[in-house]
């Protein structure tokens, strides 16, 4: 007949742990609690979804786990695994390479086993130094938006010095052609001046030696005849002279007065000259020939030479005259008659 046993009973707390959670039995096994042991279960039926979801959050039970288990006295070690050694095949260890000599990695072997903790090394140049050139940190610029505000205010300083410059050198410009047109304007009138001033000399030059020349032939040549008046000139037209106009200079004087040579010369011919009356033709040195008509009376002879000044006949009005005067002409070494007017002035005389 089976009897009715009683049930183990579950170990109690202080059956597995002295105290806080020490190990109290040595004897006894110790093994290492895994917190997620459960939610890993295979999981059937209609709490698939609700034990799944266990299973996503298992690294944050871990995490509580772990915490509360130093919270109550430390965490456990494993005691009952002994420890999983590693070796590796002989072919595979031979060929593996010296730690030393792989790169990076011999420098912290070296450093490790010689107690030498390299220094981290640090970057000289702070965040706020980027963008600074090598000029500007070999000044002292720290602060790469301080710099950057600087380089525009150069920059624009340089613009500004720049279209200053231009400025300048465009005023220096207008300056230079102003000053340029100034001086060739006053070039200009200096030379003006001075083309003027010659020119008035040599006018004043010229007048003084046509002077000089006519007081000279002045000198050398003289008026027909004295206390005269001028009644017709060369040219004038009218129905007294046969070929329609005055062909000479008349000199209206009182009969008797005296007729004079009016330069050096010969006496060419002498005597009566139809409506000219009597007539004396003085031939001068160049071949001109001065003709003296209506005279009263005649003083030389043909061949006779006489010189300026000298009395050659009187005043009349013989001839086809209305009244006493001299009548004078002039002609060219060819025959031609000319302006007796014209001609006496330009021997210095002043008619």
């Amino acid at each position: 007949m089976a009897s009715n046993q009683p049930a183990p009973e579950a170990p109690s707390p202080s059956a597995t742990l002295d105290g806080f959670g020490s190990p109290g039995d040595s004897d006894k096994a110790w093994e290492e609690w895994n917190p997620t042991e459960d939610s890993l279960r295979p999981v059937r039926g209609r709490h698939r979804v609700a034990k799944q979801r266990g299973l996503a959050r298992s690294s944050t039970v871990l995490g509580v786990g772990v915490i509360a288990a130093v919270g109550a006295g430390g965490m456990a070690t494993a005691q009952s695994k002994p420890p999983v050694s590693i070796s590796l095949p002989d072919s595979l260890a031979d060929n593996l390479p010296d730690a030393k000599s792989v790169p990076g990695l011999g420098a912290l072997i070296t450093a490790v086993e010689s107690d030498d903790t390299p220094e981290p090394v640090v970057s000289a140049a702070p965040f706020t130094t980027a963008g600074l050139t090598t000029a500007e940190t070999e000044q002292g610029a720290t602060d790469a938006g301080e710099a950057l505000r600087a380089r525009i205010l150069q920059q624009a300083e340089q613009q500004r010095s720049a279209a200053d410059a231009d400025a300048k050198a465009a005023e220096e410009a207008a300056a230079a052609t102003k000053a340029a047109t100034e001086a060739k304007k006053q070039q200009g009138e200096a030379e003006a001046k001075a083309a003027a001033e010659k020119k008035a000399a040599e006018e004043a030059a010229a007048k003084k030696a046509e002077a000089e020349r006519l007081a000279k032939l002045a000198a050398s040549y003289a008026l027909p005849t004295s206390s005269y008046t001028i009644t017709s000139t060369f040219g004038e037209a009218g129905t007294m002279w046969a070929s329609g106009q005055h062909t000479g200079l008349d000199f209206a004087a009182p009969t008797g007065t005296p007729v004079k040579a009016v330069h050096g010369g010969t006496v060419k011919s002498a005597g009566w000259s139809g409506s000219y009356g009597y007539r004396t033709v003085l031939e001068l040195d160049d071949g001109t020939e001065i003709w003296y008509c209506h005279q009263s009376s005649m003083d030389v002879v043909v061949g006779q030479q006489v010189s300026t000044g000298d009395t050659i006949g009187r005043v009349g009005a013989t001839g086809n005259v209305t009244g006493p005067h001299l009548h004078l002409e002039v002609h060219t070494p060819d025959g031609t008659g000319i302006d007796p007017m014209a001609w006496l002035t330009d021997k210095g005389l002043a008619v």
